[in-house]
């Protein structure tokens, strides 16, 4: 009975900290897939040392580790891609992504979020002398990053329902 209730805790747990990785999502500097990544690896630890990791056990604990490179990659990828198809030059984007980073350091990481696109305004605004212009590429940043959103809370979303898939199994 207790060893049941040690189960319900540690699977409670873990969840909650998946959910605050996913929840985590929203700030843009907030590593929340890793954090969902890291209470897999919690779990997957306290299961081997239990001696309860099997061999399918591992292969969707390999799946969610894939998911969170993946996810950590491809968000910047499709912001990237989005400001570059807007013939952004890079040096403006990595201006605007440090400018973002820098203030979500001082300040707070909602504040990196206002912060970059409008550094983005400005760098575009120095470059092409036209406001409308400039406004495009901050338009184009943020349905960029609005993509990226999408695409890693989904990947968060796969990797809790692979934890959950792996639990009950």
């Amino acid at each position: 009975m207790i060893a049941y209730w040690l189960d319900v805790a540690l699977h409670t747990l873990i969840l909650f900290f998946m959910l605050i990785g996913l929840v985590g999502l929203l700030v843009p500097v907030f590593p929340g897939l890793t954090v969902i990544w890291l209470a897999a690896l919690g779990y997957a630890l306290i299961q081997a040392w239990a001696g309860a990791m099997h061999w399918v056990d591992w292969l969707l604990f390999a799946v969610l580790s894939v998911l969170m490179l993946v996810g950590n990659v491809v968000d910047n990828l499709i912001i990237a891609r989005r400001m570059r198809n807007h013939a952004i030059p890079w040096r403006n984007i990595l201006l605007c992504y440090a400018l973002g980073i820098v203030a979500s350091i001082v300040a707070t990481p909602l504040v990196g979020l206002v912060i970059t696109p409008l550094a983005l305004v400005g760098l575009e605004y120095l470059r092409l002398r036209d406001r409308h212009r400039a406004f495009e590429s901050a338009r184009a940043y943020l349905i960029g990053w609005g993509i990226a959103f999408l695409a890693r809370f989904g990947i968060g979303l796969l990797m809790i329902g692979g934890w959950l898939l792996w639990v009950f199994w």
